[in-house]
């Protein structure tokens, strides 16, 4: 009983002396342990480093494909802007080369009208001369000819009235003489000729209707007597034949000595040579021939008076008609141009040393 008293007093500072190091053991085993759990720790915060930055490195690499994809498709769009710009730019040459050559020609065009407008600016002057001279040789032509006082007048006023818008001092002689000449010709009796010419065929256009003395028939001035009913049968058949022998013959008064008995065919061709003296007349009238126009319409006259019946009222109008033409004045005394024809051949030859 005593042996383990003893091992136990000889226990106590044995099992001291053993605490000491199992409390060092102890702590030297914490270490490792801290150490494990600090390279935990560090590693887990690498590893949620690690996993941190591998998202962000996830995103960053999304967004830049991403901005790769529109930088992409930016560079598509431009580079079909860029052949929509070299398309509309050779669009643009070909239509600047178009306006080139048209702005070449129409200079061109400017400089040859510049030069046709100073030509007309040289030259005007000298055509508004040559039509002014024009006018008046015409005139003169209307007086000489045809003795057309109205004709002659127009050009003569046309080309007073072309020097009058000239305005050149050198042309006032030329004018003062076309002015005089004028005055003369409105001072002359004024002769219508297409007037009578018109009457003229009026009175041809009539001769066809006209009846001729020998087919005038004279009214009885009482009607035959009928027969009486009292009387024998053989004294009426008397009467009877009494009134168509009358019939066979008659003898009246027309009232025109020497009235011709014309058959047919040569009354036509009386009343076609009364047409041909009219005409005659009319073709004297329009040359001026007042020495035929007056025999004309006096043969013309006197084949009406012989001819037809000139107690008919158209017969009567168309020998009044002709006496009237007999009268109308168609000689006229027309001067000459003698004047302004001088005053032009005068400024003739200086013309081209005239200024424009």
């Amino acid at each position: 009983m005593n042996e383990p008293i003893a091992d136990s007093g000889n226990a106590a500072p044995a099992a001291a002396g053993a605490a000491a190091p199992a409390g060092t053991a102890a702590g030297t085993a914490v270490l490792p342990v801290l150490a494990l759990i600090v390279a935990l720790c560090a590693g887990g915060f690498s590893v949620f480093h690690w996993y941190q930055g591998r998202g962000a490195d996830d995103t960053l690499r999304h967004e830049l494909a991403q901005r790769l994809a529109e930088m992409a498709a930016r560079d598509q769009a431009a580079a079909a802007r860029a052949d929509q710009a070299a398309a509309a730019l050779r669009e643009a040459e070909i239509k600047v080369g178009v306006l080139e050559a048209k702005l070449a020609e129409s200079q061109s065009q400017q400089i040859a009208l510049e030069a046709l407008y100073q030509e007309l600016s040289r030259n005007r002057d000298e055509w508004a001369f040559a039509e002014i001279e024009q006018s008046v040789l015409l005139a003169s032509q209307q007086l000489q000819v045809a003795a057309n006082v109205r004709a002659a007048l127009i050009g003569l006023e046309n080309a007073e009235a072309r020097l009058q818008r000239m305005e050149q001092p050198r042309y006032n002689m030329l004018r003062r003489a076309i002015v005089r000449d004028i005055e003369r010709l409105k001072a002359l009796p004024l002769a219508d000729v297409y007037g009578t010419a018109a009457r003229i065929d009026d009175a041809i256009s009539a001769i066809d209707r006209l009846p001729l003395a020998m087919d005038a028939r004279s009214r009885p001035d009482t009607p035959p007597a009928e027969p009486a009913a009292g009387l024998p049968a053989w004294e009426r058949l008397l009467r009877e034949a009494w009134q168509e022998l009358r019939q066979l013959v008659r003898v009246q008064r027309t009232g025109v000595e020497d009235a011709a008995l014309l058959p047919p065919e040569q009354v036509f061709f009386l009343r076609e040579n009364l047409k041909l003296r009219m005409l005659g007349a009319r073709l004297a009238l329009l040359s001026r021939d007042v020495r035929s126009y007056q025999a004309d319409l006096r043969a013309a006259s006197a084949a009406l008076e012989r001819h037809f019946d000139m107690n008919d009222a158209a017969v009567a109008a168309s020998a009044a008609a002709l006496r009237r033409l007999q009268a109308a004045q168609i000689e006229i005394a027309v001067p000459d141009l003698a004047e302004t024809l001088d005053a032009l051949r005068r400024l003739r030859p200086s013309r081209g040393r005239a200024p424009a």
